[in-house]
């Protein structure tokens, strides 16, 4: 373990890296002893390969018997910025990489990242995003905007909404988006759906975006807004999550953006990354590319550290997986939805060719069950099962 704490001195460490290393080293040394007792036998002659080492040392190898309580916040310290480092170093490659590394590594790391289900959700958004917010059923201006929620069925939803970019601590922007979904419309109809978008279609969506809450005491932030622009053109716009913002700078070589900085974004994030070679040189040599090629912008969010927990922790995986009550019980919430909803969720199962006229002949009955809460896959089920 000392040989490996000690490798990075002799490695050809940038400014950054050199600051990342420091600050590691300082959390390291207080748990040093319990360091000590792991096994180390991978000793990487790169620094991304020994942040991916010494995590894997530090959380998965270490005795957590002979931490004390008092350690273990030091522990999580360490942790984040193992995973910070992990994400910096992988983004940062962005810069120079050309597109078939890039289009490599996200293969290659394709179950980490849950890329199958990431890529449902593009294609989900792709075919709705010509409607307004104001036309969309309230699930589908979720998955648009980027919050996960109970009603959104797996059987008609197999994918989290949350994936790009989630933003399901902005309150106050959901809040303004379910009552004034029309003034978000009018922000993103200067954003065209396709050919080129110029800075003075950015700066026409932004000013129609900071009116949208004019009267209302939530501010405008930046997130969210990244999170629409990236749904409606994923081929420009790059979202950002707050969580994960810091990696992302450092890895553009920007100071970190605040939750105002709009004027910024253009500048330093999406011009940026459209300057990049794998950006410019983007094409298809299979399937796989082509998907990846119409999303372009959103693939920095790939870049992100993943590791085996990250596909599970996927909300559509947390939902799909969730045992079935058996049992009614007097206290139990259901997820009611809206007529409206249920219709739409209900008419594109029945669409689907593998669905007999006989069952599609229950349709009332199915929409109305559906409204109650139950799932349309379960519904439909039910429905063959009782109709044959």
């Amino acid at each position: 373990m000392k040989k490996l704490l000690i490798s990075p001195s002799k490695m050809a460490l940038g400014e950054q890296e050199s600051q990342i290393y420091q600050n590691i080293l300082k959390q390291a040394s207080d748990i040093s002893l319990n360091l000590m007792a792991v096994k180390v036998e991978n000793h990487p002659e790169d620094f991304l390969g020994w942040c991916y080492e010494l995590l894997s040392a530090s959380r998965d190898r270490i005795n957590y018997d002979l931490l004390e309580d008092k350690q273990l916040p030091t522990l999580k310290k360490l942790h984040d910025l193992l995973i910070s480092a992990i994400s910096f170093l992988q983004l940062k490659t962005l810069r120079v990489a050309p597109w078939p590394v890039i289009a490599g590594f996200i293969e290659q790391h394709k179950e980490l990242v849950a890329l199958d289900e990431q890529l449902r959700l593009a294609k989900y958004i792709a075919a709705i995003k010509s409607q307004s917010l104001k036309e969309m059923i309230p699930e589908d201006r979720l998955a648009f905007s980027g919050k996960h929620s109970a009603s959104l069925d797996p059987s008609s939803y197999n994918f989290d909404v949350e994936w790009f970019a989630s933003t399901k601590n902005a309150k106050g922007f959901h809040q303004m988006l379910s009552d004034l979904p029309g003034a978000f419309d009018e922000a993103l109809a200067h954003i065209p759906l396709e050919g080129e978008v110029t800075q003075e279609h950015y700066q026409h969506f932004m000013v129609a975006y900071f009116m949208a809450f004019n009267g209302s005491d939530e501010k405008p932030t930046l997130a969210p807004a990244t999170r629409l622009l990236a749904m409606r053109r994923p081929d420009v716009f790059t979202p950002i999550v707050n969580s994960k913002l810091d990696a992302l700078c450092a890895a553009l070589g920007i100071t970190k953006l605040n939750n105002r900085d709009f004027e910024r974004y253009w500048q330093d994030v999406v011009e940026a990354i459209h300057s990049m070679p794998w950006f410019k040189m983007a094409s298809a040599a299979n399937e796989l590319e082509q998907s990846l090629v119409e999303i372009k912008a959103l693939l920095p969010n790939l870049f992100y550290y993943a590791d085996k927990s990250t596909a599970d922790n996927s909300n559509y995986i947390k939902l799909l997986n969730k045992p079935k009550s058996t049992t009614s019980s007097a206290g139990k919430k259901t997820v009611r939805r809206g007529k409206e909803s249920a219709e739409i969720l209900v008419d594109r199962a029945l669409a689907n060719d593998d669905i007999p006229e006989h069952i599609k002949a229950k349709r009332d009955s199915i929409i109305s069950e559906v409204e109650k809460g139950r799932s349309v896959e379960e519904t439909i089920s039910l429905m063959r099962a009782i109709f044959g």
